[in-house]
């Protein structure tokens, strides 16, 4: 589908309206007010939804890997949470995180992964990366 130029600029331009809106909807017309404490209480876990609404997709299709799930992925997100949880840090949870991805992914390079990205890729003769790919 092809677009013309005064079309993209229309899309952006309502799209850029609709933003505004939305954001002034909140800003704008209840920010002086003070909200009640049970909208405030259900504010508070929007990051937390939101943030893992963002990573789950990521660490379970990769699209690096053609939607190939990848165990340093799912090791990495599972020692994130587990230590996000127990230590109640964001950034102890991150560390972790990124420190297993890169201990989990040195150890399968040298276990000799691209084996298993030639066997479970959707494009035929094409070779993998010998490494899996950095987040």
């Amino acid at each position: 589908m092809s677009y013309s130029t005064p079309e993209i600029w229309a899309i952006i331009i309502v799209l850029g309206i609709g933003t505004y809106l939305i954001r002034f909807s909140f800003l704008g017309i209840i920010g002086g007010r003070k909200l009640p404490d049970w909208v405030l209480r259900h504010l508070r876990y929007t990051p937390v939804a939101v943030l893992p609404g963002l990573v789950a997709p990521l660490v379970v299709w990769p699209t690096a890997t053609d939607g190939v799930t990848h165990p340093a992925y799912i090791a990495a997100a599972l020692m994130t949470l587990a230590v996000g949880w127990w230590c109640k840090s964001v950034i102890a949870g991150g560390v972790a995180g990124a420190a297993t991805l890169r201990r989990k992914q040195d150890r399968l390079a040298c276990q000799g992964v691209e084996q298993f990205y030639t066997s479970h890729s959707s494009t035929p003769n094409v070779a993998a990366p010998a490494t899996p790919p950095a987040i």
